[in-house]
């Protein structure tokens, strides 16, 4: 019988204390590395991974440590022991990319898989990888794992190694919060945080090597690592990947006075990302998947997004709730709607806009946005507040009658999602509609799973699925006075655009295209804070081609 499975990595140490002290990372030696992740071991360290699929040519991406820049041959092939070559070439590991490289290989086959490795000087040989190029032409089926906010603190990385074992897709897509910024304790707190499930550095992630060290962290957990070997993934940086809502200017988690210049801080996180990741540096990209579908990577975060308003802001002030209810009203009617303030740009606007015409001239019957936030729209349940138990904490009683005034006159709860940005979201949904576009919106950010459908002003535009996190709690951390069934019913009954979702449970979405349909499979874990915890329960949603709204029936 013929080996299709690449063998897995060998067994990882564990994110502990003891194993980094035995590894000398804890101490002078670390701080002294100005620019370089201080890392145990040299030679092939973190695996291997591949990105940015096309029909023809997969991105391949390795790390090699040593004491001088080296170079490294890859190789490609058809069958996993190597017998028949079908691309390869030379790449070199430069301590300038903390040892991280990454190539293209090129000429190969559409809709095929591959294998891949790498291999030193010294006659070393990397992991063995496996990727997939897209399909060109008639294409009838593609799937997608899709994931997103996986903070380690807050347990095992079940959802990767479900998608690992199932191993039946096309690509993955992780639309942010690959790893967090903040210093061990803080998110998750101590008492939070699973054993085992340390990180470092032991501090906030501020310089370059900061970022590169957490990089190196993660990515020794073995279900992460196995992931990226199994298949080619895109993916886009959110918020933690730099510092919480972060924005072109500045982020609510940087202080510039403790921290230096934003610019500088965003500047080490892009290029940390751009040396671990198997990413282009292209700030945005579009993949062409056969006659079916264009999948849009949006960059919604660094690049030309306006800062975020505050809701506390707007409501600072009001004595009473007369001048409170004021205020909103002033707000909603005034700076919500100003048409000046961006997400996306003008030219990454212009780009999509035309890539939707692009797309529906060349007959593909869907467009997917591989974007970071929510775009369907969001205003918090009044009745949440009566929802509450008498012993409910004062701040949580606080944030939610903040969110209920503000819901009651429109204004959205979220600020940072697209919710946020209004005109920015109108001219998305207006050039969808010029174009004819049968517009999927793949989100996530929020930590919980949701479903909607998108309109402008009554017209449907497309529906969008929301995934859950990895690990990172949703509601049911920040409101957990509150049954999810009640939190979920009054979302919905109290949001036109959402149709379904779920405020408790972890996992990912497992999300397939056809000419006909587009479906979510929402997948939830048992458990993240148990190591191996499967799949317990599953919810599906689906759009139908042509109708630009999810099938309810």
């Amino acid at each position: 019988m013929t080996a299709t499975e690449p063998p897995a990595s060998p067994k990882l140490p564990a994110l502990d204390r003891r194993s980094l002290l035995k590894a000398g990372l804890l101490g002078s030696g670390m701080l002294a590395a100005p620019l370089s992740a201080s890392q145990p071991g040299r030679g092939f360290t973190h695996g291997v991974a591949s990105g940015e699929p096309g029909p023809d040519r997969v991105l391949l991406w390795t790390r090699f440590q040593a004491d001088q820049d080296t170079p490294l041959e890859f190789e490609v092939s058809d069958s996993v022991d190597f017998t028949r070559k079908i691309a390869g070439g030379s790449i070199t590991a430069r301590a300038e990319n903390d040892w991280c490289c990454k190539t293209f290989a090129e000429g190969l086959e559409p809709a095929e898989s591959y294998y891949f490795r790498f291999i030193a000087p010294d006659g070393s040989i990397s992991d063995i990888g496996r990727t997939r190029t897209l399909p060109e032409g008639p294409a009838d089926r593609f799937r997608m794992a899709v994931f997103s906010c996986a903070n380690i603190g807050f347990g095992w990385f079940n959802a990767y190694a479900h998608a690992a074992a199932d191993g039946n897709f096309d690509c993955v897509l992780h639309l942010g919060d690959y790893f967090y910024e903040y210093a061990p304790g803080t998110y998750p707190s101590t008492d939070e945080t699973v054993s085992g499930r340390s990180v470092w550095p032991s501090h906030e992630l501020v310089a370059l090597a900061d970022y590169r060290e957490r990089y190196a962290a993660y990515r020794q957990d073995p279900d992460l690592r196995r992931l990226h070997q199994l298949f080619p993934m895109i993916a886009v940086w959110d918020d933690h990947e730099s510092a919480n809502d972060s924005w072109e200017g500045g982020a609510e988690n940087h202080q510039p006075d403790s921290e230096g210049e934003w610019s500088v801080r965003k500047a080490a996180a892009m290029k940390a990302y751009r040396e671990w990741m198997p990413v282009s540096e292209e700030p945005w990209a579009e993949y062409e998947v056969g006659d079916l579908a264009t999948l849009y990577r949006l960059e919604t975060r660094l690049t030309a997004r306006a800062k975020q308003f505050s809701l506390g802001d707007v409501l600072r002030g009001g004595s009473s709730p007369e001048e409170a209810k004021a205020a909103l009203i002033a707000f909603r009617d005034g700076d919500y709607r100003d048409p000046a303030r961006e997400l996306l740009g003008s030219a990454q606007q212009g780009w999509l806009a035309e890539g939707f015409s692009r797309s529906k001239a060349a007959g593909k019957t869907w467009q997917v946005l591989v974007q970071q936030v929510l775009m369907g729209n969001l205003v918090s349940s009044p009745s949440l507040a009566a929802a509450l138990p008498k012993d409910a904490p004062d701040y949580i009683r606080q944030r939610v009658l903040a969110g209920a005034m503000a819901g009651a006159e429109g204004v959205p709860f979220s600020m940072d999602a697209w919710d946020g940005y209004p005109a920015a979201r109108r001219r998305v949904f207006e050039a969808a509609l010029s174009a004819d576009a049968h517009l999927i919106s793949l989100a996530g950010d929020t930590h919980n799973a949701w479903a909607f459908d998108l309109d402008l002003e009554g017209t449907p535009v497309g529906v969008e699925f929301g995934g859950q996190s990895v690990t990172s709690p949703g509601f049911e951390g920040y409101l957990p006075q509150v049954p999810p069934d009640v939190l979920a019913r009054d979302a919905v009954a109290t949001n036109a655009q959402l149709q379904w979702m779920d405020s408790s449970r972890r996992g990912y979405m497992a999300v397939e295209l056809t000419p006909g349909s587009a479906t979510s499979e929402y997948r939830f874990l048992g458990s993240v804070r148990e190591k191996g915890a499967g799949v317990v329960a599953t919810k599906r949603m689906t759009t139908l081609a042509g109708s630009r709204k999810l099938d309810m029936g």
